[in-house]
């Protein structure tokens, strides 16, 4: 058996502190413990619901700074990393994971999720203090999630246009001038499309559009540049080497100039992972730039899994092959059906880019149904963003959004609001909208409720109970921030009829699809789901464990 042993101490190190047994914490001080730091987290982001919300002032790390002025519930969480309270500490954490989990999937929804977890969570503990059965409970609330979900499909529907798409984006980022541009830009590049997000250099927002697809590294060297205005190489109807391969002896290139040019190409462009001085002098040599222009770009991204699968993208773009260090490749071994083709190739000093790519049409549809088929069953965000980032370099739709403002703050802030806006909008458009500010939830609790009635089963009917009245704190919480009574409100809009809601900026009763308030459905499912999931798990801990001093650092032998 080997034991742990404890690093050696230093030179006049003091004697290691004695190993604490861990603090065991046993109800009701667990349960209480984590309601309260539930309560205050979910308290502090409570007041950023909604298109009149209140800001959450965070006290900045050094008193030279002024205060951050935040209105989203996923930045004001990440901001929070502890509590004094050990057990606050552990309720308050558990939904800040939650809530960072719901923005990285859904891009918006962290307020919505944190009050109907906060909601359900109260409650629940009311039925389990009374002697209720949390493991029952919890099954119950699961079930419940899915009645509401199957409510919400039966309400999505589709979203396209410009003026829809606007519309769309200031339900989202209240913020008119912002949603004018993010709805023109998804209008253009679609759901799949590639948007930068940039720090401008003036108070206003611009956006740029690119022509075909880039990738974000530039050429080789400066002295291919032949658009000296624009610091960028361009090539008209060029051969397209594509690989990770390294040249670094410039004999090896003479086969494959030779060859490009016995083919009648007037230029070629190069993807390559490496390539020497020598070798670039004897491309941009005035006898071979009479004969054949040639650009070198470096091969895109620094993993072997990413460069790889972007190569593959490009050698099906093109209609070329991807050659490789990997699978043994060399640049003396190229031939003329491993090039591809393309209407144009440029580099600049950051990116290349190929418009016009003339791979078979086919198989590129074949090839973008596959990705979009991986990227529809996977639930990983980081996974998510890589596939949408390789669709949308297929399809060709590319755009920059330039975010200005009053001050590096006000960039800053815009930025990460466009951001949220931005992913919530692709989500809205692959999966539809639903009626907004809270009106979609609200309707849900009919089919709870007759669910409640006809079940036969007491803990049953408290869980769909508990979900029915969580489902009314979002709209609740809209208007309260708003400054109106929400219990008289709410009362209007179930007189009504379905679809209606209150519109909080115009103060009147109205259709909310009629009068463009959505909420993207796919963040309504997700922060509903993770609100009550989350909650259901949370509920049924018993014990909470803490260690008064971890313990020092072991090595194993």
């Amino acid at each position: 058996m080997v034991m742990p042993r404890r690093r050696p101490r230093g030179p006049g190190s003091s004697k290691p502190k004695k190993f604490q047994d861990p603090g065991v914490v046993f109800q009701p001080r667990t349960h209480q413990g984590i309601q309260q730091g539930i309560n205050k987290l979910a308290n502090v982001i409570r007041p950023t619901l909604g298109p009149l919300p209140r800001f959450v002032a965070n006290e900045p790390v050094t008193s030279s700074k002024l205060p951050e002025m935040l209105d989203s519930g996923g930045t004001i969480a990440r901001r929070i990393i502890q509590l004094p309270n050990r057990e606050e500490d552990m309720g308050a954490m558990f939904l800040r994971h939650v809530l960072w989990r719901m923005q990285e999937k859904a891009g918006d929804g962290t307020a919505t999720t944190a009050v109907i977890l906060q909601s359900i969570f109260n409650q629940g503990l009311k039925y389990i203090s009374a002697g209720g059965n949390a493991m029952l409970l919890r099954g119950y609330l699961e079930k419940g999630s899915q009645i509401i979900l199957d409510e919400l499909k039966k309400m999505t529907i589709p979203i396209q246009g410009k003026e829809k798409l606007t519309k769309l984006a200031e339900s989202i980022s209240y913020d008119p001038e912002l949603s004018k541009y993010l709805g023109e830009i998804y209008d253009i590049i679609g759901e799949f499309g590639r948007l930068e997000i940039r720090s401008g250099n003036t108070r206003e927002i611009d956006r740029e559009y690119v022509e075909g697809m880039y990738w974000d590294t530039g050429y080789v060297s400066r002295e291919m540049v032949n658009i000296p205005g624009e610091n960028k190489a361009s090539l008209e109807d060029p051969a397209i080497l594509i690989s990770d391969l390294e040249i670094q002896d410039p004999q090896d290139l003479i086969p494959l100039l030779d060859m490009s040019i016995n083919a009648g190409y007037k230029s070629l462009f190069m993807i390559v992972n490496e390539i020497s001085d020598r070798a670039i002098s004897i491309v941009l040599s005035k006898s071979n730039r009479e004969k054949i222009q040639v650009v070198a770009a470096k091969s895109p991204y620094s993993t072997i899994t990413a460069r790889l699968a972007a190569l593959d993208d490009l050698a099906i773009l093109t209609g070329g092959v991807s050659l490789t260090k990997t699978t043994g490749d060399h640049i003396t071994g190229v031939k003329l059906v491993h090039l591809g083709k393309a209407r144009r190739a440029w580099a600049n000093q950051h990116n290349f880019g190929i418009v016009g790519g003339k791979g078979d049409p086919r198989k590129l549809r074949q090839h973008i149904a596959a990705l979009r088929t991986a990227f529809n069953a996977t639930d990983d965000p980081d996974t998510r963003k890589q596939l949408r980032e390789r669709i949308s370099k297929l399809i060709g739709g590319s755009a920059t959004l330039w975010i200005g403002g009053g001050s590096p703050n006000d960039i800053t802030a815009r930025k990460e609001l466009a951001e949220r806006a931005s992913e919530a909008m692709r989500g809205a458009m692959r999966d539809g909208v639903v009626p907004g500010g809270g009106v979609a939830l609200l309707r849900c609790r009919r089919a709870l409720l007759a669910a409640s009635r006809k079940s036969t089963n007491e803990v049953e009917k408290v869980a769909f109970q508990i979900i029915s009245r969580a489902l009314e704190e979002p709209i609740r919480t809209i208007l309260t921030n708003g400054g109106f009574d929400d219990s008289a409100i709410i009362s209007r809009i179930e007189k009504a009829g379905a679809g209606f809601g209150f519109d909080v900026r115009d103060q009147r009763i109205v259709n909310m699809i009629d009068a463009g308030i959505y909420d993207a459905a796919s963040v309504i499912k997700s922060a509903t789901f993770s609100a009550i999931h989350g909650a259901a798990m949370i509920l049924t801990t018993d014990v909470l464990i803490h260690r008064k001093n971890p313990p020092e650092s072991f090595t194993t032998e």
